[in-house]
């Protein structure tokens, strides 16, 4: 079975970028290279802090929006809380 998946960035610059991919690592991979999203490009090196795994796409993107709705102390919170993985 193939999950999906939404993730949470920390930029070079401190900032933050959620985004949902079929291929966690290497979509990571593709950001810390400079080839995944436009936002990420220039902001490196990335570290993967946040992540969570979906059965269907459609759950994965819901998830996303919802993330990206948050304000940086709740996804700081949401990260916090997620850190056992």
């Amino acid at each position: 079975m193939e999950y999906n998946y939404v993730y949470i960035l920390r930029c070079g610059d401190g900032s933050l970028y959620t985004g949902w991919t079929n291929h966690l690592e290497e979509r990571v991979a593709a950001h810390q290279a400079g080839r995944g999203a436009k936002y990420t490009r220039g902001r490196g090196p990335v570290e993967l802090v946040y992540w969570e795994r979906f059965s269907t796409r459609e759950e994965a993107m819901r998830r996303e929006y919802a993330i990206k709705r948050l304000s940086r102390a709740d996804k700081l919170k949401l990260i916090e809380k997620g850190r056992a993985f």
